[in-house]
């Protein structure tokens, strides 16, 4: 049996969560419900967002209590990618910043997960 890794978040408006990862990460919803919707991750990996209230068994919920990290190619792309997250009115929680792994923006999505986008360092 092969695994395809499925990364959940606990969301309180799938749809919407759906709307600000698609445009976020440039990438289609694959499916979409009232209380779950789902989006490719890249080599087979999914982000799915399941609607707080529906999760089974009931879970605990920290608004933001997750975060997502994803590559860019460079660091015109990591720039270019805040500044269109700050035109939306994303709210940026972390501006460009050089870190010890690399270049990263982090910014919140509508629960407050943590989304950081960054360009490794070169070893």
């Amino acid at each position: 049996m092969q695994a395809t890794p499925m990364f959940i978040f606990y969301v309180t408006d799938p749809a919407a969560s759906a709307r600000f990862y698609a445009d976020v990460l440039g990438t289609p919803v694959l499916y979409e419900a009232a209380d779950f919707a789902m989006l490719p991750l890249g080599q087979g990996a999914r982000l799915g967002l399941w609607r707080t209230e529906d999760v089974q068994p009931r879970a605990g919920f920290v608004p933001g209590g997750a975060e997502l990290d994803v590559a860019l190619a460079d660091a015109e792309a990591l720039a270019a990618a805040e500044d269109r997250l700050a035109a939306r009115g994303v709210t940026i929680l972390q501006p460009l910043t050089t870190l010890g792994f690399g270049q990263a923006v982090t910014v919140a999505d509508p629960d407050g997960h943590r989304l950081r986008l960054y360009v490794p360092a070169m070893a």
